[in-house]
């Protein structure tokens, strides 16, 4: 499928209204009223082009005059059927002395000549000189009136026109219909008509469309709610509509019309607008499809099907290309990308306004001028970044601020950021509205808590929700609500908003009954007072706070289906990189914690500056995967052996009152851990060596850790830092066992000697052995297996002695820190 973009919006504009009808039809009724006019008027109508048609049965006097010229005045154009008798009918001269007076030298008026020849009308000759004789023996008709006639046909008798005497007229009908709306599309104003910047979008759709070839093709239109699908649609329906044999637009919505009637209600609809028929006698969907397939087969069309979100609707209205005839155009609106693309040739990609578009719609709308007003320049630019090139956002703003003073747009912005306006909202939930529940959980989730994250960094953590985030993701997307780019997960601030909103409204009052918690303010009312339920799924609290707070530990007793807790305290920031003087919290816990009960629902436990000395003795979560305690207070993680199945990433970095890791063996699934900077780690547990999938072991800054266990058997170990611990002396032999090692940093430690079975480190690329004071030289040969070494650092005192190395091919060699 192809694909392309657009941005789009309606505004509205006070400078010039729009004319009340396209064309006003003067004719004389006793020659064409039940024939030519009749058909004229029919076609006219049928194309969507209004039209005035003159009632000569009506009775003639002053106020209809009057009626008659302002029709005349309100009319785009006067199509003038001049038939033999025309000239006989005081009203229609008096019609066409208007029609010559009010548009004269604009190209408006059209005359059809039926079966007169032009030049009697120019000189009022054979029936029209019959006619003006009969006048002048009138007593109600001067001298001075008779004038205005004769040169107002005179006037019309020189208009290129329709000379109808031996063609068809069905081809002079479709003419006529033609120019009247290529007129009325070359003099549409798209300012004017409400529309900033559509007239470069609807020539990239007109390139899409490429209407004129014999092919039928399905064009998509694609975006998020309120982001101006409808109105190009309607845009495209306006200027290429008159090209097709016949066409329908069913505005309302497709959507909103399957919650209110049957698919047969839209099947009829199609059928009448199509064919022009009142009484359609089909009873059931599959009649109506059949009707639909043999009688559009042989005629041009264009549908435009909007708001679509059901297969069913498509199978129904416009299954397949081969229920309409060459050259055929079905544009269908969706928020569904993936709906489209099964039935589609290519999709348009709506995309939200760019800054100066936006600018000037919500300009349209708070001051009624296509540019801000100064003193409002700044927050009108503040409200118009928070909507985000929404064109609903946009309107719905700018007319909420119009004739409000400099005051109420303070207030109203702060407002609009923390409510927005139940029309947006109502107009974004409807997608929401369409998934599947699983799927809501997600979308909550990402409103809630994971916004603008890498997808990388939450993938497993939404796969252990029970989400199965590649597919459900992908439904997100292909529904216009989340995108993802340069890897990370983005939503349009008001669908986060709408979406927080939901949750919200589980409870309005009391924040420890709703699922998501993610507001500081709520999060400390819920911690601080114990109010927590079994409803709540997930908290995450941002520090710092803005003021000392004491939370009760015991309130997490009271959350037992928590999957999700993050406490995330960036005053521990300077601390974890090293600045330990300015270590300070505005949280003080109080409450027994050895006896709380942490919900063992819990998958994702990240609680930096952890303030306790162990886990509590009763917590056991089957589903934990992820444990992170930066710069926690952790002396000992867990006493013995307890199993955690699923967990997949330990982070105790900088937890410097830890003296041993636990027992492992219970964490089997276990894939990285980090131990970085843990000072005072002296004891590695032996169940480390034995852990089949773990991928990273990060053991940076542990000055105290003297040994590693003997037994090293990770199958999947990719990268071992050992950098700064300085106290390490031995690397076990049992290292050249990782044959999936890619990094290896000894870099700072007590080695004397490397093992001779590093040899069989084939896979490692990169092994780092500067600082090490200790470390001689490196064994003959100890190098001629590392076939993918491309980093080689070695300290100064030792690159002359090592032997081998000019065997090693792709290498950089650094000696003390700089590389040569």
């Amino acid at each position: 499928m192809a694909s392309t973009s657009t941005q789009i919006v309606s505004s509205s504009s006070s400078s010039t209204p729009p004319q009340r009808y396209d064309v006003f039809l003067s004719f004389y009724g006793k020659d064409t009223r039940n024939s030519f006019t009749d058909h004229l008027y029919a076609a006219l109508i049928q194309k969507g082009i209004r039209v005035f048609r003159d009632d000569e049965k009506l009775e003639r006097g002053k106020y209809v005059c009057e009626e008659l010229l302002k029709a005349i005045q309100e009319s785009m154009y006067a199509i003038l059927v001049i038939s033999p008798n025309y000239a006989f009918s005081r009203w229609c001269l008096i019609e066409l002395s208007k029609i010559v007076e009010c548009m004269r030298g604009t190209g408006r008026i059209l005359p059809i000549f039926y079966h007169v020849d032009p030049s009697h009308v120019r000189n009022q000759t054979g029936t029209f000189a019959e006619a003006f004789g009969r006048h002048e023996k009138e007593p109600k008709v001067d001298i001075h009136m008779m004038q205005k006639w004769r040169a107002a046909l005179r006037e019309v008798g020189n208009i290129t026109g329709w000379h109808l005497h031996d063609r068809q007229e069905s081809i002079v009908v479709k003419e006529i219909s033609t120019r009247i709306l290529c007129g009325l599309t070359c003099n549409f104003s798209i300012v004017s008509n409400g529309y900033v910047g559509i007239e470069s979008r609807v020539k990239e759709i007109m390139t899409l469309l490429s209407i004129g070839l014999d092919d039928v093709r399905f064009l998509g239109i694609c975006g998020m709610g309120g982001i101006g699908k409808t109105t190009l649609s309607k845009a495209i329906y306006e200027r290429v509509s008159h090209q097709f044999e016949a066409s329908c637009f069913i505005v309302a919505g497709i959507r909103e019309e399957t919650r209110s009637h049957s698919l047969l209600d839209l099947q009829k609809q199609l059928i009448s607008k199509i064919l022009m028929e009142r009484e359609i006698n089909i009873w059931n969907e599959y009649e109506a499809r059949i009707v639909i397939m043999n009688r559009l087969r042989t005629k041009k069309v264009l549908l435009v099907l909007d708001d679509v979100d059901g297969e069913k609707q498509l199978k129904a209205l416009a299954e397949s290309h081969d229920w309409f005839g060459q050259g055929s155009r079905i544009i269908i609106t969706s928020r569904d990308h993936h709906l489209l693309n099964r039935f589609v040739d290519i999709t348009y990609d709506v995309k939200v306004l760019n800054d100066a578009e936006a600018l000037q719609l919500f300009s349209l709308k708070a001051f009624k001028k296509p540019r801000l007003e100064e003193n409002y320049a700044q927050l009108s630019k503040d409200i118009v970044n928070y909507a985000q090139g929404l064109p609903l956002a946009l309107e719905v703003f700018g007319s909420l601020l119009f004739g409000k003073t400099m005051d109420e747009w303070k207030s109203a912005k702060d407002l609009l950021k923390e409510n927005p306006y139940a029309e947006i909202l109502d107009k974004l939930k409807i997608s929401y509205d369409g998934l599947e529940d699983l799927q809501k959980k997600l979308f909550l989730d990402i409103a809630c808590f994971f916004n603008g994250a890498y997808i990388h960094g939450i993938i497993y953590k939404l796969e252990s929700f029970g989400y199965y985030p590649d597919f459900n993701m992908r439904v997100l997307v292909d529904k216009s609500l989340i995108t993802m780019l340069g890897g990370r997960l983005q939503m349009h601030d008001l669908l986060q908003k709408m979406g927080q909103k939901i949750v919200r409204c589980d409870s309005t009052e009391e924040p420890g009954e709703r699922s998501r918690l993610w507001c500081n303010e709520d999060v400390i009312h819920v911690l601080k007072n114990s109010t927590g339920t079994d409803a709540v799924r997930g908290i995450v609290l941002k520090l710092p706070l803005q003021k000392q707070e004491r939370l009760n530990v015991e309130a997490f007793s009271k959350m037992k289906k928590l999957k999700m807790l993050q406490i995330n305290d960036d005053n521990l920031l300077p601390w974890l990189c090293g600045a330990r003087d300015d270590l300070h919290t505005n949280l003080e816990w109080h409450g027994d914690h050895s006896n709380t009960m942490l919900s063992n629902e819990l998958c994702i436990m990240e609680w930096l500056g952890y303030p306790f000395e162990s886990l509590p003795i009763n917590f056991q979560s089957d589903n934990l995967v992820e444990l992170i305690m930066c710069g926690s207070y952790i002396k000992q993680l867990w006493v013995g052996r307890n199993s955690f199945e699923k967990l997949r990433h330990i982070d105790l970095r900088n937890s410097e009152n830890l003296m041993e890791t636990p027992d492992l063996s219970g964490v089997p699934n276990l894939e990285k851990l980090e131990l970085l900077c843990c000072t005072n780690l002296s004891k590695v547990h032996p169940s480390i060596g034995f852990l089949r999938r773990l991928k990273w072991l990060d053991l940076h800054g542990c000055k105290n850790l003297m040994r590693l266990p003997d037994e090293i058997y990770s199958e999947t170990l990719e990268d071992l830092n050992l950098s700064g611990c300085s106290r390490l002396n031995k690397i076990p032999d049992s290292v050249g066992n990782l044959t999936s090692l890619r990094y290896l940093s000894l870099d700072g430690t007590a080695i004397k000697k490397l093992p001779l079975s590093f040899k069989r480190l084939s896979s490692l690329e990169s092994l780092n052995i500067s600082n090490c004071s200790r470390l001689e030289k490196i064994p003959k040969n100890l190098l001629s297996g590392m076939e993918c070494l491309k980093g080689l650092y070695l300290a100064s005192s030792i690159a002359e002695a090592s032997i081998g190395i000019k065997r090693v091919e792709c290498y950089k060699l650094s000696i003390a820190g700089v590389v040569l």
